[in-house]
Parts: structure tokens; sequence; C-alpha cells
């Protein structure tokens, strides 16, 4: 009997979802980060073996928002939970139980889909704190399964998904074998670049980023043109961003570059500008433009 379904994957900012699901793919499609709110928009991939196709929604976290931004990120990630056959809520072992988990939990108080609780970052605690994890929890929500894992070294993976195949339903493939995502290439492409601005910017700049693939053009020697346009809130986010002769945003191409390359088969030339947007988180359009869905 062949399964397939859809598995959300909720939790707090933070919490290691965009790893779970990379690792669980075997190949990186979801951008992570240490910064909280890396995800923005649900992102689809695709996990097929041999007796199961299992497509992960990747979610915003769950958390109170501050923009229109924020609210379609938490429409995003609450709307999913109605349409799923399971949900993974992705806990942090180094974390203590708070406004956030409690919040999740109340949500899921109303979700007819068995729920998983998943215990991320046990590589990071004594093994022997993790019953206590399990005993809070499981004395707040009658979970389908508890599974401990660490996402960021593969631990118990694998347990994790023969877990949840217990209650997928029998059904077809609905995507082809090979493919890992339903996301257009120009939208991964983004993420990585703006993956890449995260990782060396600090305080308000990372929040106040979005990234357009205006172009993607084939040119001679096998090389594919690539024209991204960083969009920033202020100027002075601008001038961090770019950095001293121009060597932050050097550094955001070269460390993007070999992901993209690897991601299109090809070499690739990328040609970044940065323009100020201000007040783009707040823009219903601007929103939408970037490919982060309809906020109203």
């Amino acid at each position: 009997m062949y399964k397939s379904g859809f598995i959300a994957v909720i939790g707090r900012p933070n919490v290691g979802k965009s790893t779970l699901i990379n690792k669980a793919i075997g190949q990186k499609i979801a951008i992570m980060s240490d910064k909280p709110q890396t995800t923005r928009s649900r992102i689809q991939c695709i996990l097929t073996q041999d007796d199961a196709q299992i497509i992960f929604l990747d979610t915003p976290g769950i958390h109170k928002p501050k923009f229109k931004l924020g609210e379609y990120m938490l429409k995003a990630a609450e709307g999913t939970l109605k349409e799923v056959d399971v949900i993974f809520f992705v806990i942090d072992a180094t974390e203590d139980f708070g406004g956030g988990e409690k919040y999740i939990l109340e949500r899921l108080e109303s979700t007819p889909a068995p729920v998983i609780l998943v215990i991320n970052k046990i590589d990071l605690i004594d093994r022997e704190k993790i019953l206590p994890i399990i005993a809070a929890y499981s004395a707040r929500k009658n979970f389908a399964a508890v599974v401990p894992i660490s996402a960021a070294d593969g631990t118990n993976i694998d347990g994790l998904i023969d877990e949840a195949k217990k209650f997928l339903p029998e059904g077809p493939k609905y995507y082809p074998a090979d493919m890992v995502t339903d996301q257009p290439e120009r939208l991964i492409i983004a993420e990585l670049i703006r993956e890449k601005i995260l990782q060396v910017t600090e305080d308000e700049v990372p929040h106040s980023v979005a990234v357009d693939i205006e172009e993607i053009k084939p040119r001679k020697n096998s090389v594919t043109y690539i024209r991204a346009v960083i969009y920033v809130e202020r100027d002075s986010q601008k001038g961090i961003l770019i950095g001293k002769g121009g060597e932050l945003l050097k550094g955001v191409g070269q460390n993007s570059r070999p992901e993209i390359e690897m991601l299109l088969g090809k070499k690739v030339f990328l040609d970044l500008w940065v323009k100020v947007k201000r007040g783009w988180r707040n823009s219903n359009g601007a929103i939408q433009n970037f490919g982060l869905g309809n906020a109203d």
C-alpha cells in the first residue's frame, strides 16, 4: 500500500523547522539562519520514498506580528493547520515552555490532524533531561507520538519519518519522484540570497530585507546572468548592506553563487543591486510583489 500526504511543520521561530525539512529530504530548499522568523512563506518540500510520498509544508514561525508582513506570516502558518494529514509541532529542547508554546497548543486544540511532538536539538542537552520535557508537554496535550531528534546532525530523522507514515492515508504520488519542491527557481534563488544576507547583518537589517529576481537570462559560454534587487526600508540599511567599498554586498554574492550554481547546474553571473522601498513590510502590494502572498 502506497501512502502519501501533507505534513505541516510548525513551532516558534528558530526551533529548527527548516533544518529538519532539509535534512529529511536530503537537499537544501528551505533557508536557514540563527535569526528568528527566517521563513516568511509556506514552502512545499517533497520527500519521495519507495512506500510513501510526503509533502512537508515549512511554515513561518508562529509569533506576535508587528507589521503586515508578520500578519501574513502568521496567517500562512495557522492556515496550514487546516489542510494537512499530520502536524509536526517542533520545540527546542534547550528552551523552557513559554507563551509561544502555549499559544500554539491552543491553536492545535481545534485541528483534527494527529500532532507529533518533535523535540529538536537533543544534541545540546543531557539525555536525562528528555523525559521531563516529554512529561511536561504530554501533561498539556495527548500527542499522537513524541519523537526526540537533532535536525542538525540527523539523529532520529528516519525514526520521525517512519512514525509519520503511520498516520498518512493511502494515496498516489502527487509529484514526480525527482521533484523536491514546487517552488519556482526565482523564489528559491531569492531566498538563497536572503539567507546570506541574514548571516552577515545584525539588528534591524535582516527583517527589513526582501529580494526580487528581476532577470534570469542565458549568456555565452553556458553562463546564466541573474539580476537580483535587494530591497531595504531605509537609506541607512542600504549603506550597511553595501558595506565599506561594497565589500559586504560582494561577500553576499560570493557566498550565494555556489548554491545557486548547484541549484541550476550551471555557472552563474550574479548581479546584485540594493534599493530602498520605504515601509514595504506594511504594504500589501509590496508583500505580494515579492512573492510572499496576499496579505489582505
